[in-house]
């Protein structure tokens, strides 16, 4: 049963990794690449979308670490997956404080009420984001080595 759940784990919280880096590398670009207000409308509904699903994958990621480490207490790698917990720890508080506040005034701009700033507000939320991949990447990577 351990076995599983690791697997698990492991898969959502990769799965996790990949649509945010898609976010920073793939999604972001694409959408600050198009004409007039066509790439502020992408990023207020990307914030809507991902505002809803994310902060439950997030915290459902956290869990799954967080029964993995009880679970397997006395099992080698234990230490890895407990570093691996605190990394996502860090990444939800990093949502909470850094980037949450961002997002919740982006997802509501139109193109007739977002602030003269948007465009820097959109540029400190991608920083935030690229150091969040960062962290959740080092989780990610800890869990896969744990299972060894």
């Amino acid at each position: 049963m351990l076995n599983a759940l690791e697997v698990v784990t492991t898969v959502v919280v990769g799965v996790m990794v990949g649509v945010e880096f898609s976010v920073a590398f793939v999604i972001n670009p694409i959408l600050n690449a198009l004409p007039e207000d066509s790439g502020q409308l992408g990023h207020a509904h990307g914030g809507r979308r991902l505002g809803a699903v994310m902060p439950v994958w997030y915290i459902g990621s956290l869990v799954l670490v967080g029964i993995w480490a009880v679970a397997g207490w006395h099992h080698h790698g234990t230490g890895l997956v407990v570093t691996a917990g605190a990394l996502l720890i860090l990444s939800v508080v990093m949502s909470i404080l850094l980037l949450v506040p961002i997002n919740n005034r982006n997802r509501t701009w139109t193109p007739e009420n977002r602030p003269e700033d948007w465009k820097e507000q959109l540029g400190r939320w991608d920083r935030f984001h690229y150091a969040r991949v960062a962290v959740i990447i080092a989780a990610f990577a800890l869990l896969v080595t744990a299972l060894s």
